[in-house]
């Protein structure tokens, strides 16, 4: 399927400009860079009420219905930003749409970021808040029962890791997983790397660029670098796998979801036409990413 057209419109311009490298940006640049593509997810929502919290020494922001009273189900989410950006800013209004669709609690985590912080320091932050999250949960108003963990990108292979090192512990899991184009292979030999890595945006240098700035350190297959190459899933949650068809992350995204059932694990899959990695936040311009919204709001307050 062809690019939707304004998607087509972005992906044009940044062709025309060279196919700039993330590589050649700094850190501080992209950082910026991505705040300023929130101009492209829509109207902001204002039907919800958002507050900043502490817990366990960590501040999450939490996003309520209006008017909210009694425990609710939750979402605890991710954001994306190849572990080197993103923050509650960047995802704010995607956060805030999620819950006034689904009438959860959404509980965004800000984990530290690389280069200034490299792993494990985003995956134990990340497990962190989570428990947290459980562990506070009639102070939040939380339904533990009714806990989803939902991340794009790098935060969708946070996720994943969580649910992971949850299991490892056998205190708790999740109701359900949303893997949003997931970052899960740091090797970057899957061939939707080679037909979508150069010319949608989000390149293959963005994405490698991020693995080697926060796991420098570990090798590519490592566990927790490549959760694709996990040898046991069996046991996790149900999990529902987004991808995008110009996406360097689709093929990754869909193995695991085949690895996943092998396991006997529940998951589904789809795949968005038309669209590029990072299409979930371009809501304003891209039907294709407020449906994905409608979707994934509907699963999570199941």
């Amino acid at each position: 399927m062809s690019l939707e057209p304004a998607i087509d419109a972005l992906v044009d311009e940044f062709i025309a400009a060279g196919r700039p490298s993330s590589r050649q940006q700094t850190i501080a640049e992209r950082r910026a860079g991505y705040l300023a593509s929130t101009a492209l997810a829509g109207e902001t929502e204002t039907r919800v009420d958002v507050k900043d919290i502490r817990l366990d020494g960590m501040t999450l922001r939490v996003f309520s219905p209006l008017n909210a009273s009694g425990e609710l189900p939750a979402v605890v989410y991710y954001h994306g930003g190849c572990f080197v950006s993103g923050s509650f800013a960047t995802h704010d209004n995607q956060l805030r749409q999620l819950c006034y669709y689904s009438g959860c609690r959404v509980i965004a985590v800000q984990y530290r970021l690389a280069p200034e912080h490299r792993y494990p320091a985003a995956h134990d932050d990340a497990e962190r808040a989570t428990n947290a999250v459980w562990n506070n949960a009639a102070l939040l108003e939380v339904n533990r029962e009714g806990i989803s963990l939902v991340g794009d990108s790098a935060g969708g292979h946070i996720a994943l890791v969580t649910a992971l090192r949850l299991k490892g512990t056998g205190k708790w899991q999740p109701a359900r997983l949303v893997l949003i184009y997931p970052m899960l292979d740091a090797t970057a030999e899957s061939v939707s790397y080679q037909e979508n890595g150069y010319d949608y945006i989000i390149t293959r240098d963005t994405l490698l660029s991020g693995y080697e700035a926060y796991m420098a350190d570990l090798e590519p297959m490592d566990a927790e670098a490549s959760p694709l190459y996990r040898e046991d899933f069996s046991g996790l949650p149900p999990v529902h796998i987004i991808t995008a068809e110009y996406d360097p992350l689709r093929n990754e995204g869909e193995v695991l979801h085949e690895c996943l059932m092998e396991h006997g694990v529940e998951s589904t899959c789809q795949r968005y036409l038309g669209v590029i990695h990072g299409f979930f936040q371009l809501g304003g311009i891209s039907p294709a990413a407020r449906s994905a919204m409608q979707d994934i709001a509907w699963r999570v307050k199941r």
